[in-house]
């Protein structure tokens, strides 16, 4: 794995990595920086572990969490109606096509409430305009202003993609779960992370955009002369879109955090330790929450253009369903990820997963260069998954080789 990524460095492909991974019982550590990040000023320093990262979707499972802390505080309930505490997704409606003048929507009413666990399984209806054609368009004609910055609510106006509970899509219901953790608490999503994630755990150095304290800012690998405002453009592939036109805390991409510290969350999740959620809510995290129909859907999905993100180092074909936070293993994967191994990323760079079977956790973050190499990115992340695990084996096996006996 350290070859792959000094390889990449060398020729000048990507700048660098922070890679963490850690056991069940905090027994095996293996945490490296590699490579340089460039300052603002063009200056060049070692990568470090504890350099601030651009998190992108990796924020859907603290949003995930924060929401799941909801529940079992009574606020919220994940199978309830929502409409008193989101009367706008309520009223969401499902768009199924456009008129033969295609320009008037078509739109049939939902058959269903959407609930909490859909939109943490992103089985809800909810659609990103770049996942679904038809949200594209509407979007365009209707969706108002897409360059001024705007609030979860008005950005993501849109109508449902399909019937609540009935298909699954990559979507924005991670952010307006991180709405209703707002909602039902009377504080931003960042302060109930900071209250109720981070400081059971003693993380101090995570900030959703736009990141405004300077001790973090001086470690940021995302401003730099490619990246003046700090947008995560390298991570989203050269964009930074999403960044530049939202006003709040993003439960769906926004936030900013070292790996160290993001390896700790993990870590918590995997030993179940009650810091953060119950026994029993952490396990139910890692239940596959999709109805048949939906299944059928998000193996459509996995097989179709964007499948090789979707999938998330998997292979075409395994047997993956959706827990609540991110794709759910449901046999063991290439004899390395365990059998229920939660597992999402961020961007094109970032890689998480959590393998209870095997009682290993971890983050793979590339530092990626401008303009970005999107397969060898993919290859890097891969490299990450499967060397970090074979480290892991190695390292069991020679602690209880009989030469230690």
């Amino acid at each position: 794995m350290e070859q792959c990524f000094n390889d990449a460095i060398a020729a000048g492909k990507v700048n660098g990595a922070v890679l963490c991974a850690t056991d069940t019982n905090g027994s095996f550590v293996f945490n490296r920086a590699i490579g340089e990040r460039t300052l603002l000023s063009g200056e060049k320093r070692p990568q470090q572990l504890d350099d601030v990262l651009f998190l992108a979707s990796a924020t859907k499972l603290f949003a995930t969490i924060a929401a799941l802390q909801c529940v079992e505080d009574g606020t919220l309930t994940l199978d309830g109606d929502l409409s008193s505490i989101a009367p706008e997704l309520a009223s969401k409606q499902v768009l199924t096509g456009f008129a033969d003048d295609g320009t008037t929507p078509l739109l049939e009413p939902a058959s269903r409430p959407i609930t909490l666990k859909m939109l943490l399984s992103h089985s809800s209806g909810l659609s990103y305009h770049f996942m679904n054609q038809n949200i594209a368009l509407w979007r365009e004609k209707f969706g108002g202003s897409q360059t001024e910055r705007r609030t979860v609510e008005d950005l993501f106006n849109y109508p449902l993609a399909f019937q609540p509970g009935d298909g699954w899509m990559y979507s924005p219901g991670l952010d307006w779960s991180g709405r209703l953790v707002e909602r039902v608490t009377g504080c931003s999503l960042g302060e109930c992370i900071q209250r109720r994630i981070f400081n059971p755990l003693g993380i101090t150095d995570g900030q959703f955009y736009p990141v405004t304290r300077n001790e973090l800012r001086a470690r940021m690998v995302d401003l730099n002369p490619d990246d003046p405002d700090a947008l995560g453009r390298a991570v989203l592939g050269g964009g930074g879109d999403m960044n530049k036109r939202t006003i709040g805390d993003f439960g769906g991409h926004g936030l900013f955090l070292p790996g160290i510290d993001f390896v700790k969350v993990l870590h918590s999740l995997l030993a179940n330790d009650g810091k953060l959620l119950k026994a029993e809510t952490v396990d139910i995290m890692f239940e596959n929450h999709l109805s048949p129909r939906a299944i059928q859907s998000h193996q459509g999905a996995l097989s179709g253009p964007a499948g090789a993100f979707l999938r998330v180092g998997t292979e075409p074909g395994a047997n993956v369903g959706y827990g609540l936070g991110g794709l759910l293993t449901l046999e063991e994967s290439d004899g390395r990820y365990g059998n229920r191994t939660l597992t999402w990323g961020g961007g094109l760079t970032l890689t998480w997963f959590i393998d209870r079977q095997n009682g290993l956790c971890g983050v793979g973050a590339v530092q990626a260069a401008l303009p970005v190499q999107v397969e060898l990115l993919a290859s890097l992340k891969q490299a990450f998954r499967l060397d970090v695990h074979d480290k892991y084996m190695a390292w069991k096996g020679q602690r209880h080789s009989p030469e230690k006996e």
